[in-house]
């Protein structure tokens, strides 16, 4: 099969790593695996593993990304894919144009994958405009029929998103050398009750609600510390110096550290007491809540969205009621008197992920 994945850029996210997944498992299968993206930081990644990448900028939400329909389609023309599987909107829209003006013997079958709640509109709709549109979570395709009734039941196809058990391993301890790292970065941390709150800095990810449930603990238990995983960009400044100005006002300083944007995840994960998942709106999936239970850390979040169906089938225990600040306290207090275990994940794999992915393709072909 030769099978072009497009999506708006490379460089990080849940839907740059299931992109570059998904072709690594079609080029270990003996596949030809194609990326059309505006480039980004991943693809020399993409390119060592054996994927073609064809740089084109249909990254813009802007009535100039028309420009690159008849490119498009011109490099459609040229590698003759057997699918093509789009993974957001403007690449689906451009799609759209481009495959009209190749006659209908001549397309590639088409798939998209819903990574998001979108907002509700025609724009949106794009995205379930295909042979099959594959859901990342049961909420998603909850969102798909509720919302979307062009799109019939039977062409959604739910396939979770997937982690590398090998690359989060049960029971992982980082090593002597990073934790002498941190703690000469970060020495405030040592010897505390850790409460991590990972993701990017933007307003929907509950940083708010950790500095008020902080700012209660705290009072009761002084060894416990926030850190806050996860790195600000240009845009998202200005709310960082809101938050860094509201954990000042609350004497709450030497409580919670910000440490950043980091490419050791795992660690921080695994070096956690607990992991919190508070974002204000349903989450998708929720990659990190999956990773952290991987490694065996507990963790504590929202029932809703994909993180609801994560918890619920790993970790009951750490489902509460959506904004519930004292079932959190409660919770996390719990944690805090008696240490809880975490069974080893056996779902959500990344195997299961790409072969149920690949076994879709070849169902379409045929």
């Amino acid at each position: 099969m030769k099978v072009m994945q497009l999506l708006p850029e490379l460089n990080s996210g849940g839907v740059e790593r299931g992109t570059l997944e998904i072709a690594r498992a079609l080029v270990a299968d003996g596949h030809e695996s194609i990326v059309v993206s505006n480039g980004g930081r991943l693809v020399p990644d993409l390119e060592a593993e054996g994927t073609t990448h064809v740089t084109l900028p249909i990254h813009k939400k802007s009535l100039s990304s028309l420009w690159q329909i008849r490119p498009l389609r011109k490099i459609i023309k040229h590698y003759q894919p057997d699918i093509v599987h789009v993974r957001s909107r403007v690449p689906a829209w451009l799609t759209h144009f481009a495959l009209k003006g190749i006659p209908a013997n001549q397309r590639p079958h088409l798939i998209s994958t819903v990574h998001g709640f979108y907002s509700i509109n025609r724009y949106s709709q794009i995205m379930t405009q295909a042979e099959k549109v594959i859901a990342v979570s049961d909420s998603v395709v909850k969102y798909i029929t509720d919302h979307y009734k062009n799109c019939p039941p039977e062409d959604i196809v739910r396939i979770y998103r997937g982690i590398d058990p090998k690359a989060f391993p049960h029971g992982y301890q980082p090593p002597a050398q990073w934790f002498l790292s941190v703690y000469e970065d970060f020495p405030q941390l040592e010897d505390k009750f850790l409460i991590c709150l990972p993701g990017r800095i933007t307003r929907l990810k509950g940083h708010e609600t950790l500095i008020e449930l902080i700012e209660k603990l705290t009072k009761q238990y002084p060894d416990v510390h926030a850190v806050v995983v996860g790195g600000a960009d240009e845009k998202k400044a200005a709310y960082l110096d809101e938050l860094e100005n509201s954990i000042q006002s609350k004497n709450l300083t030497d409580k919670i550290t910000f440490v950043g944007h980091r490419s050791d995840i795992r660690e921080w994960l695994a070096f956690s007491n607990i992991v919190l998942s508070l974002s204000n709106q349903a989450e998708t999936f929720g990659r990190t809540a999956l990773e952290a239970l991987s490694v065996g850390t507990p963790v504590i979040g929202w029932n809703r969205g994909g993180v609801a169906e994560i918890l619920s089938n790993l970790y009951p225990q750490g489902l509460i009621e959506v904004d519930d600040q004292t079932a959190l306290f409660n919770a996390v207090q719990a944690h805090i008197h008696q240490p809880k275990d975490v069974a080893p994940v056996t779902m959500f794999s990344l195997k299961d992920m790409c072969d149920q992915t690949i076994a879709l393709y070849k169902q379409v072909i045929r």
